[in-house]
């Protein structure tokens, strides 16, 4: 369908961080989490848990260097929210 004049409107929608970090847990999707000035390490693992100033439960997480690609294995952790840059979906 062609339209003539005006461009349709685009209805954007914003997501909140808390719905993704929710549906990161819901999906028990592998998440990798920036560290806060340690760009030469991060964390990956599964979120099991999370509280209001984005503290994070992770399981089956894992230290990884970036330099070296070397992985730590570190089990269950909790990493509190203030060393938190980004956190993305990580696929297997």
């Amino acid at each position: 369908m062609a339209y003539r004049g005006q461009a349709p409107k685009v209805q954007k929608v914003t997501v909140q961080p808390i719905n993704l970090m929710f549906r990161y847990l819901q999906n028990r999707s592998r998440i990798q989490v920036w560290l806060y000035e340690q760009v030469s390490m991060r964390i990956e693992g599964c979120i099991i848990g999370f509280g209001e100033h984005m503290d994070l439960v992770l399981d089956d997480a894992e230290e990884i260097h970036m330099k070296s690609k070397a992985r730590k294995p570190l089990g269950r952790v909790m990493l509190k929210g203030d060393n938190i840059t980004l956190l993305q979906s990580v696929h297997t």
